[in-house]
């Protein structure tokens, strides 16, 4: 089996550089990338879309890029403790009319022995990214250590 460190238990800096990489990841926008960190029998709930597997989920993030064009991620570090971390996170994105928006939300990740994630749940909220101005958006300061 394929370790992916970080591996569990967790510790504050162990925490962030787990995020980081995912963060990384995902600004890649490439599914066959993303999908390595999850396990074979990872299960995913997105919003109310539920997946289980590293094959769904490749699709899954397929879909999702061929709709949010020039994605931009930043996710944050909100807690962890063993094999568990929270973040909150915030994307923009632009559909394919040209409309701009900013997507927020909150994931809560447990990863196996070997680093890799075997249960993903995120809750996220699109905004017209004209709605969000007077909001968060990804020049909030990098408190990520």
């Amino acid at each position: 089996m394929t370790q992916r460190p970080p591996l569990p238990p967790f510790d504050e800096g162990s925490a962030r550089a787990k995020v980081r990489a995912a963060e990384d990841a995902w600004n890649s926008c490439d599914p066959d990338r993303v999908a390595l960190a999850y396990s074979e029998d990872c299960v995913w709930r997105n919003r109310g879309e539920f997946l289980r597997g590293r094959a769904e989920i490749r699709e899954f993030l397929r879909r999702k890029w061929e709709r949010e064009l020039d994605y931009r991620l930043r996710k944050e570090l909100w807690s962890w403790s063993g094999n568990r971390i929270s973040v909150r996170f915030r994307y923009e994105w632009r559909d394919a009319e040209g409309r701009q928006w900013r997507s927020y939300g909150n994931e809560q990740w447990e990863f196996d022995d070997d680093g890799l994630m075997r249960r993903r749940e995120a809750s996220i909220n699109d905004v017209p990214a004209a709605d969000a101005a007077s909001g968060a958006d990804l020049t909030w300061p990098d408190t990520r250590g």
